[in-house]
């Protein structure tokens, strides 16, 4: 496993070994041991969730708070996403700036969240399927979220926003300055 801490401190790019031979391939897609010896972080993952989506739907941007706060290692199954972490932590010197990464299925990357960020995802093909461990259980009461377009984030989804698909609760989300004003 190779662990590469992103430009934001505590944000990992995480990419398996891979054993491939003429029956297929073979990866271990989580060790608690390798990566606590890669990343210096000990967790413990309690939930796993799973997702199917179509191309140009939007996830996000979405955190939970306070005791539910979630670290997340998330990947893609099948198909790919732009996936992108905000860092929302108030002391941080990285306060808003976003890692984005393209995970999928033939690349096998994984992307681990911190807790104290917001993670959302835009997919790039039909059928693709999106996996991730947190290391929290989710409370409804707990749930954030931050609106996909904030310009002072200004992330590149890559899709133009007219093709782009959200739910309707994110697409009425806060701004990344009215959340903290709060």
């Amino acid at each position: 496993m190779i662990a590469e801490e992103t430009s934001i401190e505590g944000c990992y790019i995480i990419t398996p070994r891979i054993f491939k031979d003429e029956r297929g391939y073979f990866i271990e897609t989580f060790n608690n041991q390798t990566f606590f010896e890669k990343t210096g972080i000990a967790t413990q993952f309690v939930q796993d969730n799973q997702s199917k989506s179509s191309v140009g739907v939007l996830r996000g941007l979405h955190f939970q708070q306070g005791g539910y706060a979630q670290a997340k290692l998330v990947r893609v199954i099948q198909g790919s996403v732009l996936d992108i972490c905000v860092d929302l932590r108030p002391n941080s010197k990285t306060l808003g700036q976003y890692v984005s990464v393209v995970l999928s299925g033939d690349n096998f990357k994984q992307l681990y969240v911190p807790r104290g960020f917001a993670h959302g995802f835009v997919v790039l093909e039909d059928e693709t399927i999106f996996s991730y461990k947190c290391d929290n259980f989710y409370n409804k009461n707990s749930e954030g979220g931050i609106i996909y377009n904030d310009p002072d984030i200004a992330i590149d989804w890559r899709i133009p926003e007219e093709k782009l698909i959200l739910s309707d609760k994110d697409k009425h989300l806060p701004t990344l300055k009215e959340y903290l004003a709060k």
